[in-house]
């Protein structure tokens, strides 16, 4: 019996498709499998019963990637599943951002005990009045499952619409509107675009990637949409540049401190998957993902391993080994295996940067003795026994 353990609150709909054999338990340090959303994992001690990790939406930072990854923990994220819920909100924004519909409701609200509301309302709507956004270059940085719907439905409403993504994939490729003009400088975005969205993850590379040298770059009066991570924007040098008008309006789905107070900025309660589809969606596809490993040892949407699919094993027997990516480590795998008389019959080596990962089906199931030996090869972090 399989135990899965859930930080945060689950989608029953998700749930309901773990196998008749699992269990749900209170007690974390009993779990095979962690089902999370948003709950930190960072300061948590990892169970040794641990084996695999999936969030329930896209972003992966309340996780401890590389530690879960030395711990041979399989860390799997959904993305896409939450597409089509942020993808309708950053439109949300870039029409709220467009019209000052906020300022026209704030307005109202003030004046709702005016029993002449609707003869003021027509003297004072001009304080509120915008821009549409038909004809308006919009600028989308980053091109995976949120990033290409945004830009199709953006060139659906008459935008001319500008990608710049170095490592889109074929599938989202194909799935571009072909009115989308894939570029290959970002610095055609920031000094052609009347809008800019950004929809890349926090990495080393991209955190405070909108700073003042890319402000400087930008249209006078642009506006700035972010739906993917705050750290994204240096929020001092963006602060200065609301202050200024250069920056006519900054939407955000991250509120904090600095956000929260700065100028012409509307602030969303991260709210971008923060719908019933979006939530029941991520909830099938990471249970889904879960006990495809936990039952085959196939991994689809890691974050910390590569990818592996040798869909249902038909042999008497099925191993992961989860190591370093180091050389000689397949040969010291089937070397031992082959000391202990075990016939490989087929298998697949994956590597992602310094971890790999290599799942082997066998004619025969190996004795206890052989997986201790596996366990002890230097750089093997973990040796499960799948079938």
């Amino acid at each position: 019996m399989k135990k899965i353990h859930c930080l945060n609150p689950i989608a029953k709909c998700g749930l309901d498709r773990l196998p008749e054999d699992y269990q749900i338990t209170d007690n974390v340090n009993e779990a095979d499998g962690i089902l999370v959303r948003s709950a930190s994992m960072h300061e948590m001690e990892l169970p040794e019963s641990l084996l695999a990790v999936a969030r329930a939406g896209a972003g992966v930072n309340n996780i401890p990637l590389e530690a879960c990854a030395k711990a041979g923990v399989v860390v799997f994220n959904t993305p896409g599943a939450n597409a089509n819920g942020v993808k309708e909100l950053v439109l949300a924004g870039l029409f709220l951002a467009s019209r000052d519909v906020v300022g026209g409701i704030e307005w109202c609200r003030e004046n709702a005990e005016n029993p002449d509301i609707a003869k003021a309302a027509e003297k004072s709507k001009k304080a509120f009045a915008g821009h549409e956004i038909r004809g308006k270059k919009l600028g989308v940085i980053g091109l995976g499952a949120i990033g290409a719907e945004v830009a199709n439905a953006a060139a659906a409403l008459g935008m001319e619409v500008y990608g710049y993504d170095p490592f889109i994939s074929v599938n989202a490729a194909w799935m571009l509107n072909r009115d989308v003009k894939h570029i290959t400088s970002v610095d055609t975005i920031y000094q052609e675009c009347d809008y800019i969205t950004i929809h890349v993850p926090a990495t080393p590379d991209t955190k405070g990637m909108i700073d003042q040298e890319k402000l400087d770059e930008m249209k006078d009066g642009v506006i700035i949409l972010n739906f993917a991570r705050d750290v994204l924007v240096n929020e001092a040098d963006l602060a200065k540049a609301l202050d200024s008008g250069k920056v006519a309006r900054y939407v955000t789905d991250f509120p904090n401190p600095g956000s929260v107070h700065m100028k012409n900025t509307i602030v969303i309660p991260h709210l971008g998957a923060s719908t019933e589809e979006s939530e029941d969606n991520c909830a099938k596809m990471a249970v889904k993902e879960l006990t495809d490993y936990l039952e085959n040892g196939n991994i689809k949407n890691s974050v910390n391993y590569p990818n592996c699919d040798m869909g249902i094993c038909q042999a008497q027997s099925r191993i992961a080994v989860l190591h370093l990516n180091i050389p000689n480590m397949i040969g010291q795998v089937t070397g031992t295996l082959a000391e202990q008389g075990v016939n490989i019959s087929d298998m697949t080596n994956k590597s992602r940067e310094q971890f790999a990962y290599t799942l082997l089906d066998l004619e025969t199931r190996p004795t206890a003795e052989t997986i201790e030996k596996l366990k002890g090869i230097k750089g093997i972090l973990r040796v499960r026994e799948v079938k």
